[in-house]
């Protein structure tokens, strides 16, 4: 018989944050997140998109023993300012009982159909900075810290509980050896001339703190156009500095300003952390900490979190710019791979950007959706 228990205390809460690592204890793929920082992502006090969304987390039993998670969520900013109706849900991970998974799902459907919502989808997060998509191929590459791993299994669950795929991500890398400076590098010298534009590196995070509240109202501005995006607040913009800034060298970090020191172009490089998170194995002490400094500061492979230009320098080749500044910085660095992070399949135009450097399709992910 299966119990779903609503996580209300500390206690519960670790467990639900805790249960993954039991899960996936022997995959060789599976990234642990850092404990601490999930821990924070679902304190009301501390996460600022509860200002906004709420959400109740369910835990699974099984003679006793925890079985599953789902975290149920509501953004309100979705539901009343842009009159999408959606039920979200994440966090969402499961032993290989179609009992176990069903179960989760019907707390997530009855909460929508509380609120009178239209639909559920997921898996996805609080918002378009969150880990989003169930792996349906790909299984055999390790997972960027931004991302969700799965067991195969995971997409049978959804189609048993009459779910159909709502969206389609693909991740793809490429070896730094495919990039031609030849591809960019004219151009962008015309383009920077031609629109009077310039390149902004940097050495040290504080240099590039006073620019990151442009970057992310340039990032609401480049995606408000896809499908579920949802604008990143004010409020939020402080949190996410301090949840991500602090783990990309500044190094990896890339704007493009016009004449009058507006920003027009940003992009958003990570080491890859997925080795040294998996030797942390969820915590910073005692030893956390140096493998995650020894990835910042030497990791071989690169993975491009966000890139963004305004809408109007978007097909101007704005983005040989950027490129241009990161091949002398990967040069330099002895950068080896490439990798991006999950990317909407119908999203034409980032495609564009990089169909130079022939990529290669690693992994696809999808999100389900069930009408309430």
């Amino acid at each position: 018989m299966i119990t779903i228990k609503e996580v209300s205390n500390k206690k519960d809460l670790k467990t639900f944050v805790k249960f993954p690592f039991t899960l996936y204890k022997n995959s060789q793929y599976w990234t642990p997140p850092i404990l601490s920082q999930e821990l924070k992502t679902f304190d009301t006090n501390e996460n600022p998109v509860f200002n906004d969304a709420e959400a109740k987390l369910f835990l699974a039993y099984k003679n006793n023993t925890v079985v599953g998670r789902i975290a149920a969520i509501i953004n309100w900013l979705e539901v009343k300012d842009q009159k999408q109706l959606k039920m979200r849900f994440g966090w969402f991970d499961f032993i290989d009982d179609l009992e176990v998974s069903k179960a989760l799902l019907n707390k997530v459907e009855a909460i929508g159909k509380a609120h009178n919502l239209e639909y559920a989808e997921g898996p996805v997060g609080f918002s378009n900075l969150d880990k989003v998509g169930v792996i349906t191929d790909g299984f055999e590459h390790n997972t960027p810290m931004v991302t969700w791993y799965n067991h195969p299994y995971y997409a049978k669950h959804y189609e048993a509980a009459n779910y159909k795929v709502e969206k389609g991500y693909i991740e793809s890398k490429f070896p730094f050896s495919n990039v031609k400076p030849e591809t960019f590098e004219k151009a962008q010298a015309l383009i920077k001339r031609r629109y009077q534009l310039t390149a902004l590196n940097f050495t040290k995070t504080s240099e590039v703190m006073p620019y990151v509240d442009k970057m992310f109202d340039l990032f609401n501005e480049t995606y408000a156009s896809l499908s579920s995006f949802v604008a990143i607040t004010d409020i939020q913009k402080e949190y996410f500095k301090k949840k991500f800034i602090s783990f990309v060298n500044p190094e990896y970090i890339k704007f493009v300003i016009d004449k009058d020191n507006n920003l027009i172009g940003f992009a958003i490089v990570m080491p890859s952390f997925a080795k040294a998170l998996q030797k942390a194995n969820g915590r910073l002490f005692p030893f956390g900490f140096r493998h995650i400094l020894k990835a910042k500061k030497h990791s071989k492979d690169v993975n491009f979190y966000l890139i963004g230009i305004h809408p109007d320098y978007q097909n101007k080749g704005v983005h040989a710019v950027i490129f241009n500044e990161y091949y002398k910085t990967f040069t330099e660095k002895g950068i080896e791979f490439c990798y991006r992070t999950p990317e909407l399949e119908d999203n034409i135009a980032i495609h564009q950007i990089w169909k130079h450097f022939s990529p290669e399709v690693y992994r696809k992910r999808k999100t389900f959706r069930k009408d309430l």
